[in-house]
């Protein structure tokens, strides 16, 4: 009952917080009024102790006691001041994220710079749904840390605000500050299960997929095109400076495969974008060229991994009203 009431509590801070100072800039220098700080639980005990002192020193008028309570209280004053320290003047900024397909866990990577001559500790990452390991940040240093977050679905997943923590030194004080910045994170469509095999298309893209890939049947070379494997590239004749050329064979049928929404009539937006994201995948695996044809968008027949991402990207971002106009 208790964890709800603090969660909720921190789900209305947060609100709060994003409406007082709005989207933060990216980078973000942190300054000491961002930064909110109270006493830990290990920090309220040790109050209470230190009140508990005072009265025994004061009923038994006992100096050194008395002298003990005074240098405890302000040991703990001096950690209040350095807990605050240890976040003020940090920078924060994003780093890249990487794509993930929908139902598993996306990792927001934000780096933590320390401009300072003194070293930060004990630095922590968190949101509702859990926290980075705490990090050292040295003198001049630069660290980056990860926030998981589920991605139940495809599209553009925000990160709409996070905490930074401290509770160096000690653990008698716990500092932190809200921010709100522009984190994104793409999500791609879950692959449907195999079975359904893709659409072939005869093309004349020179080898970029063959059955029989028979080498007695070389016939000889011709320009690099978009869409041909890297596996037929003649990498010697590019070493001797001759241009990107790739291996011609007599008698190959050659194939990519054209990956068409309009293929797919009778299925849902959804089960669509999810059998035409494991057709990219299976294309993508086997070195093949594939093209994909969407509403409103037509990206011509190639491979490798950017053309992978930008066919899933389009996957992910992909909106059925905005297509049809």
């Amino acid at each position: 009952m208790l964890s709800r009431l603090l969660a909720a509590l921190r789900r209305k801070t947060r609100t709060w917080a994003r409406k007082r100072h709005g989207i933060d800039s990216d980078p973000l220098t942190l300054s000491g009024r961002r930064i909110y700080i109270v006493p830990s639980a290990l920090g309220c005990a040790f109050t209470l102790m230190l009140f508990a002192m005072f009265l025994g020193a004061m009923n038994y008028a006992n100096n050194l006691a008395l002298g003990l309570t005074f240098m405890l209280g302000a040991l703990s004053l001096t950690a209040m001041h350095y807990c605050h320290r240890n976040l003020a003047g940090l920078q924060i900024r994003s780093a890249a994220s990487d794509p993930v397909f929908a139902g598993q866990t996306a990792r927001f990577r934000i780096a933590l710079e320390n401009d300072a001559k003194v070293a930060r500790h004990e630095l922590v990452i968190a949101n509702e749904h859990g926290d980075a390991t705490p990090a050292r940040l040295e003198a001049g240093g630069r660290v980056v840390l990860e926030l998981e977050v589920p991605a139940p679905q495809r599209g553009l997943l925000k990160l709409d605000s996070f905490e930074l923590t401290t509770r160096h030194p000690f653990g008698l004080f716990r500092a932190w500050a809200y921010l709100t910045m522009d984190l994104r994170c793409v999500v791609y469509p879950k692959p449907s299960p195999r079975g359904l095999p893709p659409p072939p298309l005869e093309t004349d893209t020179g080898g970029a997929q063959d059955a029989t890939r028979g080498d007695e049947d070389f016939a000889g070379l011709r320009a690099f095109h978009p869409g041909d494997s890297p596996r037929r590239i003649a990498w010697k004749a590019y070493a001797r400076e001759q241009g990107l050329q790739v291996k011609v064979y007599a008698g190959t049928a050659v194939t990519s495969h054209s990956l068409d929404w309009e293929a797919l009539t009778g299925l849902g937006t959804e089960a669509r974008l999810s059998q035409l994201c494991r057709w990219v995948e299976d294309a993508y695996a086997a070195g093949r060229a594939f093209g994909l044809r969407l509403p409103g968008l037509d990206i011509p027949p190639n491979v490798g991994p950017g053309h992978r991402q930008r066919c899933l990207t389009a996957l992910a971002l992909f909106d059925e009203r905005a297509a049809h106009g």
